[in-house]
């Protein structure tokens, strides 16, 4: 449940600034608020594709792709807002050392759980502030999943039940949800698994004085 905006405040420093989330991500903005913080949502529009095909192309691991895109949308917003923190980021799926994206369509999606299925996969989750045109702090976790062997008359359930909303996550599952019946075992942080390291984001923001300490 969303924290009541009357309980929110407080939590904020005394200047009670203004935070900006450079996503587009529902789940994202639902983690700020819910633990409290004030923010505005201003998406930045950068081609994400043909940043990755580059960042590929040079080599560069799925830990700097996605601290590199988380860092870029940031950027972009800060730009256009002097004086206030923007918080930008990203997450990358790696399996074996293929990246995988957030699947188009249904279709898509159910070829890329049954690409995963039985498979151990990396979520590389990066999140990042930045303030007058310069990143201030950046951070970046892994963690690991492994599906179960599922059967096609599963999936064909779960994705029936669970909707087009899947394509809204780049493994295609939400493990808040029925996507949690997909798998055998999972190790990381909960809050970067569905989209942002929380906790270290959290303990920037209390060092900096714009969260209370």
């Amino acid at each position: 449940m969303t924290v009541p905006e009357s309980r929110r405040q407080p939590l904020m420093g005394e200047g009670k600034a203004v935070l900006l989330l450079a996503s587009a991500s529902a789940a994202r903005a639902r983690i700020l608020r819910e633990a409290g913080l004030v923010i505005d949502v201003e998406p930045a529009r950068i081609d994400e594709a043909e940043v990755k095909r580059g960042l590929a192309a040079a080599g560069r691991n799925p830990d700097d792709a996605a601290t590199t895109l988380a860092e870029l949308k940031a950027l972009k917003v800060s730009a256009r807002y002097p004086g206030i923190h923007v918080i930008g980021g990203d997450q990358m799926l790696s399996c074996e050392g293929e990246w995988f994206d957030k699947p188009e369509d249904m279709a898509a999606a159910r070829a890329q759980l049954l690409k995963l299925r039985g498979r151990r996969h990396l979520l590389h989750c990066a999140v990042c502030v930045a303030r007058d045109d310069g990143i201030l702090w950046h951070h970046v976790e892994r963690a690991s999943l492994h599906m179960r062997e599922f059967s096609e008359a599963f999936l064909d359930a779960y994705l029936e039940a669970a909707g087009p909303e899947v394509r809204h996550s780049v493994g295609a599952y939400q493990l808040e949800g029925l996507g949690a019946q997909l798998f055998a075992r999972v190790d990381g942080d909960h809050f970067a698994i569905l989209g942002l390291p929380l906790l270290p984001l959290l303990d920037f923001l209390r060092g900096h004085g714009i969260l209370t300490r």
